[in-house]
Formats: C-alpha cells, sequence, structure tokens
C-alpha cells in the first residue's frame, strides 16, 4: 500500500511490505521477528514529520497503532502509538500538567521522542523516566539518557540510526491545578490555530537557528529570541521572500514560511525540492544552514532537485 496513505504530507512510495499492529505484545513480537531475520525495520505513527521517497521505503513498514495509557499518581505509562494529544488529555484530567504545548501537535508519543519534540519552552524528553526499546530482537527498559536527546533530536534520528523502536513510555509528570493546564492549552492551540495552514503538512519542517552572533545581527527579533539566541527558520524563509513559491503541488507556507505544504498531489521530489530551494536561499543570504525536522524516508539515491523556472 502506497504511503501517502499514512504520512501527513499525503507522500511517498510503496514499501516493500506493511503491516499494522494494535497491541503492544504483537507489536514487539512483529519488530524482534523482523531484527532478528536482520530485515530493515520503519515504525511509523501517525506519519506527521516524515517524507517518504516515491521510490519507496525499502524493508518492512510498520503502522504503529497502539494507544493504552495508564496513570498512578505522577506516572504516566503509554503505548507508543498513543497520540501524543492523547497523553495530554489523559494526563490533564488527573491534574497532571507539563504536556499542555502536546495541544495540537499531530502525532504519536514515540514519534515525539524520537525528534524531541517541544514547544513554547519546553519539551517532551524533559518528563520522561524510563522507555521500552526492541532492539536487537530483545525488548528491555532504558534510561533517558540512552536516547542521547538534544534540540529536536535524539539517537533515532541520526544518519544510518540504530535498528531500535520504542514501544512503550514512562514519563513522569508534576500535579497541577486543572484550570492552570488547560487554560494555557487553549491559548497554544489558539496560536496554533492561528499559524498552522489546512493543507497537508508535516508541521514545522525545517528546525529553528540557534547562533548567537546572527540573532543579535538580523532586524526583526523579539528581545526573547535574542536572549535565547533563536532564530525561527520561518523567519528566515520569510525575509527570503518565499511564502507562497511554489513547485507542482508543494508550497511553502502563505501564513508560517516554515510550513511546506501538498495543496495538490505533490510528489515526494516536488516537496523536498521546495525544501533544498528554501535552504539555498537562506544560506545564500544569511549564510547559515538550515537543517530538516521533518525525516526523509526511503530511497532517495535517484533525487534529483527539480529547478523552478
Amino acid at each position: 500500500m502506497n504511503l501517502r496513505v499514512f504520512t501527513t504530507l499525503k507522500a511517498g512510495g510503496n514499501p516493500d511490505a506493511l503491516y499494522i499492529e494494535r497491541d503492544l505484545m504483537s507489536l514487539e513480537s512483529r519488530v524482534c521477528a523482523l531484527q532478528s531475520a536482520g530485515e530493515n525495520t520503519t515504525v511509523l505513527g501517525w506519519g506527521s514529520n516524515v517524507l517518504p521517497s516515491d521510490d519507496g521505503v525499502p524493508g518492512t513498514v510498520i503502522i504503529n497503532e497502539t494507544k493504552a495509557i495508564s496513570i498512578q499518581g505522577e506516572t504516566l505509562l503509554a503505548d507508543s502509538g498513543a497520540g501524543f494529544q492523547d497523553v495530554f488529555l489523559a494526563a490533564a484530567q488527573s491534574s497532571l500538567g507539563g504536556l499542555e504545548f502536546a495541544v495540537g501537535i499531530p502525532g504519536t508519543l514515540g514519534g515525539a521522542l524520537v525528534s524531541n519534540a517541544g514547544a513554547y519552552r519546553s519539551e517532551v524528553s524533559k518528563y520522561l523516566t524510563r522507555i521500552r526499546v526492541a532492539f536487537d530482537g530483545n525488548v528491555e527498559w532504558k534510561d533517558p539518557a540512552w536516547m542521547e536527546f538534544s534540540y529536536r533530536d535524539s539517537i533515532l534520528r541520526r544518519p544510518d540510526p540504530v535498528q531500535a523502536v520504542i514501544t512503550q513510555v514512562e514519563l513522569r509528570l508534576p500535579f497541577r491545578e486543572p484550570k492552570f493546564i488547560y487554560d494555557d492549552a487553549r491559548d497554544y492551540q489558539r496560536q496554533r490555530i492561528g499559524k498552522q495552514p489546512p493543507s497537508a503538512s508535516a508541521g514545522s519542517f525545517f528546525k529553528n537557528v540557534i547562533d548567537a552572533e546572527l540573532a543579535q545581527k538580523i532586524p526583526g527579533l523579539t528581545q526573547g529570541m535574542r536572549d535565547n539566541h533563536v532564530i525561527p527558520a520561518g523567519f528566515l524563509i520569510e525575509a527570503c521572500g518565499l511564502k507562497g513559491y511554489r513547485i507542482g503541488g508543494a508550497m511553502i507556507g502563505k501564513r508560517h514560511a516554515n510550513f511546506l505544504l501538498n495543496v495538490g498531489g505533490a510528489t515526494a521530489r516536488e516537496l523536498r525540492s521546495v525544501a533544498v530551494f528554501a535552504s539555498r536561499m537562506v544560506q545564500e543570504r544569511f549564510g547559515v544552514s538550515l537543517e530538516e525536522e521533518v525525516l526523509y524516508l526511503g530511497d532517495w539515491t535517484r533525487f534529483n532537485p527539480i529547478v523552478s523556472v
């Protein structure tokens, strides 16, 4: 089955094989068997932070639809396929805060950990106490340090990453007055609605740039951005005049320039070509390289960017 069905960018080719797993035991059993056989394995949740190649993804793709969530005291235990927003809601209903920023993020808890998702000065890794991982055909609990977290990054995002799959997650969350939890969540949701377009996207496509010197030089940044040495990728792309820039069905958002949109039947090649062009323009104007937050999956060996005219 074509992977565009399973990604929020609605693009990409076919895997060699595809399975859908809906309970933890089946997921772990499938992954361990494939790992023991030496089979290349890719696990997707909601497919919200990936772009598979038009030429497909070699090996087996597993769609992770596990979703159990339980809470005891300040400890939340959830399957990695649980929706990130569903995890927030379960926590909030138990007066547990910390995940308010998850509202409106379209993805799973496991996917959020792979990319160390965050917003509004918080990150999911801050609350992680343990993860259950299928690795080398075995399942075991790992400490957070095993993930080697950094800004929007982990060991599972690196080039040629280890063949490991997060299957279950344990978080420790602080008790908080429910009114404050929901007030903050509503505020974050309002901000997201104002920025996020309705078209198919992967959310923020590029990571923000962390550069103390550049943050002091560029006009138009807030004082908070300067103090934290952060230059939003969307700010840089917009400054290059690229809002609305389009190749085929792929377009840079008009509301927010760090959203790469599929506005009608875009191929993965068209989408990546737009990203390549935006990155090149930012490099030429500001002298900094944009790094993708979105992961490119599969066989890109034949990729050749489309040059618009």
